[in-house]
């Protein structure tokens, strides 16, 4: 074998591997998530494929090891050391809710109160420095943080994105006293206004900086003993990767890591199968991601906000999650409604089909009683547990509240479920003023493609898009995606009158940050790329509009007339009378990394193996005789007509009635949406 590229994600359920081998077929492998140490789950995924280490030439590995960290606030013991009389910034927050209606509801910050510690310091909105920094003050609060038992320190100061002079000083002072690196400089994680949105930012990445630091500790050390002395690669929310030895330093920017892989991998391959306009729809075991790919490119944000009062300013792949994923429960809440999710039975102890001791009912369990899932391959468990008890959990949990049979819990499961994911897409397309009928649908995930084309019919989409292996598509973005650091800088002046010796100089350094880095990474790539962006809005407004710029070259008109243009597409009104505002710059430097053939994968892989010829299943409108195929003897060229189940390794694929499905060049499975039938 020669050498070979390995990507891994890890999701709630399970972790996946893809192997790209120069010398012959992929290898792929799917094992349970080992969530109290996600590295084991990794090594096994590798001890699956069979693959030595020493003959890898590169791990990019995708993490949840951050976001499952905040979600379930399992961080590090933070102190924060600020500008005297702005210690409850993070508290204060902005003027929202957390409920839509009425005044109920809380939220408790990352650092409680008594570990955020003021000093006196002041730097004005100019940069000018009204207060110097008291370095007493600085050393007693470093001393007093760590008697109260703090791992990490940010710093965080008013301005200080302006003239970082202060926290740069305070961070030399902290080093001489902290007994670890994990100190964060909040401008040096985000180097933009808004004290608020700043000060949470830095403080989400010294939360989970000791956690990941020690993760990929852990994971770099034991591939190290077991021969691998290679680049270990870690996915970043933006859909680019960073050397693991660099990770920690920002950690923060991996929330997301997971999903930004798979929107990567759907964009890398619906260019490649000609078509560039996608919704992404990733249903897992324990939720559903979805996301807007553009002209083949991902959308991305800075906007993100994991849960309430926690609003994450680095720039992400743009997507929207909900808990609706294969191990998602079915419920009967207090008024006698059906629900499903957000809870999931995760990988531990799983649907009731698992045989692993679930006995609540998911969506995997109403697919397998509703044929959807072949019996034989799903009960072919370590504690097998018969079609009759997942039929009769169905109808104890969820059909007798609901006066149903099992069948009629199961499809009642379906289509709540079907609900919720098609809102979810109707949130990244019609409420952002996108057609859902102007793309094509990209389903992936161990789930995703067995509901992939009844959301299509729903939201009007003509296509869909389903991958060689939908199952494992989030760790074949590990291995294209490219390195990438994102930059940011408020400049917060009119465009009339701007300096643009200023704007230039700016992006001229973001360029040379980001050039420097990926030096230093020592990663091979093909050539760099930037992509440059500015964030805009008129003089008075509080929201603003993102708009692409040509570069650090560009001029005054041209920034007039891309942001006038933008807001008139946006929002169909030109405002003539009022100037426009340059409020920040944006710089993504990008190191092409060589790509992978990903044609590769439809060939070899998985025995073919013989199918059944047909069994009956469940559409809208009850039970059908379906026609069951093997992926792996499907070649380019076949045509199936639904009703029609396809099978493979990681995944099940459902051909609603009515619709066509064709294998194209490249082994996608391309399906045309039909009306019903």
């Amino acid at each position: 074998m020669g050498l070979c590229i390995i990507g891994v994600d890890v999701g709630g359920t399970f972790t996946d591997l893809v192997l790209m081998d120069e010398d012959g077929a992929p290898r792929v492998a799917k094992v349970p998530s080992t969530p109290d140490n996600q590295a084991f789950g990794v090594l096994a995924a590798i001890a699956e494929t069979g693959a030595a280490l020493a003959d890898v030439a590169g791990i990019v590995h995708g993490t949840t090891v951050t976001t499952n960290a905040l979600l379930e606030r399992k961080i590090a013991r933070v102190g924060l050391i600020t500008t005297r009389g702005f210690r409850d910034v993070l508290e204060l927050g902005r003027r929202t809710r957390p409920q839509p209606y009425g005044m109920k509801g809380q939220f408790v910050p990352l650092i409680p109160r008594e570990l955020r510690v003021e000093v006196d310091e002041r730097i004005d909105a100019e940069g000018e420095v009204l207060v110097p920094l008291d370095t007493d003050d600085m050393r007693t609060a470093c001393a007093y943080l760590l008697e109260q038992g703090c791992e990490a320190l940010v710093i965080h100061f008013l301005h200080a994105y302006r003239n970082p002079v202060h926290e740069n000083h305070a961070a030399e002072i902290a080093a001489e006293i902290w007994p670890n690196g994990f100190i964060t400089r909040g401008h040096a994680i985000l180097s933009e206004y808004r004290e608020y949105e700043r000060g949470v930012t830095a403080a989400v990445n010294a939360s989970v900086q000791p956690i990941l630091h020690r993760y990929v500790g852990r994971l770099t050390e034991e591939l190290a003993s077991r021969g691998y002395d290679r680049d270990l690669l870690v996915m970043q929310g933006n859909g680019g990767t960073v050397a693991a030895e660099l990770v920690p330093d920002h950690a923060v920017n991996t929330v997301m890591s997971g999903p930004a892989s798979g929107v990567m991998a759907a964009a890398h391959t619906g260019a490649r199968a000609g078509h560039r306009n996608l919704l992404t729809y990733d249903m897992g075991g324990t939720s559903c991601d979805v996301g807007v790919i553009r002209d083949a490119i991902p959308q991305v944000s800075s906007e993100l906000e994991l849960e309430y009062a926690m609003p994450i300013h680095v720039p992400m792949v743009d997507v929207h999650t909900i808990g609706a994923g294969g191990g998602s429960i079915a419920w009967i809440d207090d008024a006698g409604m059906l629900q499903v999710g957000p809870e999931s039975a995760g990988a531990v102890p799983g649907p009731i089909c698992y045989g692993r001791g679930g006995g609540r009912p998911t969506i995997t369990d109403a697919n397998l009683a509703l044929g959807r899932l072949n019996p034989d391959t799903l009960l072919a468990v370590e504690s097998p547990v018969t079609l009759d008890l997942v039929r009769a959990a169905l109808e104890d949990h969820v059909g007798g509240p609901l006066g149903l049979d099992a069948d009629g819990a199961a499809a009642a499961i379906l289509r709540v479920a079907n609900a919720r994911m098609a809102g979810a897409l109707r949130m990244v397309s019609l409420a952002r003023g996108h057609d859902p009928r102007d793309f094509a649908l990209f389903a992936f995930g161990g789930a995703g493609p067995l509901h992939a084309v009844a959301l299509a019919r729903e939201l009007g989409i003509p296509k869909v898009l389903i991958p060689a292996r939908p199952g494992i598509t989030n760790a074949i973005g590990c291995v294209v995606a490219d390195l990438r650091h994102d930059y940011v800088n408020t400049v917060n002046v009119p465009v009339d009158a701007l300096d643009m010796g200023e704007v230039r100089a700016i992006v001229e350094e973001q360029m040379r940050e980001g050039r420097s880095i990926i030096e230093h990474e020592g990663v091979a790539v093909e050539g760099l790329h930037y992509v440059h962006d500015a964030d805009m809005q008129f003089l008075g407004q509080s929201h603003i509009l993102t708009v692409p710029i040509p570069g650090p070259g560009v001029n005054r008109d041209e920034l007039r007339t891309l942001f006038e243009t933008a807001y008139r597409d946006r929002f169909a009104v030109d405002l003539p009378e009022i100037r426009p505002v340059l409020v920040n710059l944006h710089t993504a430097v990008i190191g092409r990394r060589p790509q992978a053939d990903i044609a590769a994968l439809a060939a070899g892989g998985e025995e073919a193996g013989p199918a059944p010829a047909a069994r009956r299943a469940w559409f809208d409108g009850g039970w059908r005789e379906t026609r069951i195929c093997r992926r792996a003897t499907l070649a380019a060229g076949a045509v199936i007509d639904g009703p029609a189940v396809i099978e493979q390794m990681d995944t099940t694929i459902v051909i609603e009635p009515g619709c066509t499905a064709e294998i194209d060049a490249i082994g996608n499975l391309m399906v045309t949406v039909g009306e019903g039938g």
